[in-house]
């Protein structure tokens, strides 16, 4: 984990009219670094997620990922926002696996999969056939490839989706929530995906609940409230001695 950061936010704000949602996020998170999102409802998390991606445009600051801004180029000291198509080419390399899991019900669980390479990236079906199978069975669905959405469960959709990000070799993975519309006895399954995921050198931006992952798999936590970076550290730290008032009311009530 060393040398330039996968992703670097200095100063990032986002509004959407008089509601300021993120007020001057600064951060950084590693080149394989897991790195988890914690903080109550309405605290600005998974905006700052989809900005990332620019899946929501900020309105001061500056986002990088590898290097490079994200959705702007920078001329002298100005930014100007890149067109939908060179946007569309960073978003290539940046995986995202929301709360709900988005699949096409239209299409089996090999075709979710293989979707994405072979109309963004023109790969043949034979190269996207191959590669979807061993990711299906990376997240324990071999045996599920030729079944619909509508006939697995929402664990099973929800590691499908994941397989689906990976499809496009992503150099970042980022996940919103992705066991929180889940019933308990599935959560398991998805979040053994991505610990397997984290051992593997993936670099991992996770808003989450579950503290327990954000212990054990996290390597830096964040808490956010009000838009803000209220603390961060080591996940072990923070959950374990929290430092700020608001940090220790927010834990009290989810551990």
């Amino acid at each position: 984990m060393t040398g330039e950061p996968m992703v670097r936010a200095e100063g990032v704000h986002k509004s959407y009219g008089a509601a300021h949602i993120l007020r001057g996020i600064d951060l950084e998170v590693r080149n394989g670094e897991v790195f988890c999102l914690v903080g109550p409802s309405g605290s600005g998390k998974s905006t700052f997620l989809r900005c990332i991606n620019h899946l929501e445009r900020i309105d001061a600051g500056r986002l990088s990922v590898d290097g490079h801004l994200v959705g702007y180029r920078q001329k002298g000291d100005k930014l100007y926002e890149l067109k939908d198509s060179e946007v569309a080419l960073q978003r290539r390399d940046i995986g995202m696996v929301f709360q709900r899991f988005n699949l096409f019900p239209h299409m089996t669980a090999l075709a979710n999969v293989m979707e994405a390479p072979i109309q963004v990236k023109g790969e043949s079906k034979a190269v996207a056939r191959e590669r979807a199978e061993r990711l299906l069975d990376r997240v324990g669905l071999r045996d599920k490839m030729g079944n619909y959405p509508s006939q697995l469960s929402g664990g099973q959709q929800q590691r499908v989706a994941i397989a689906r990000a990976l499809a496009m070799e992503p150099k970042l993975m980022l996940f919103d929530e992705p066991t929180s519309a889940l019933d308990p006895e599935l959560v398991g399954d998805v979040l053994d995906v991505m610990r397997d995921l984290a051992e593997s050198g993936m670099t991992m931006i996770v808003v989450t609940h579950e503290m327990g992952f954000a212990r054990e798999v996290g390597d830096s936590l964040v808490f956010m409230d009000g838009g803000v970076v209220v603390e961060s550290g080591n996940p072990r730290d923070v959950l374990g001695n929290p430092q700020h008032d608001r940090t220790k009311a927010f834990l009290s009530k989810v551990l």
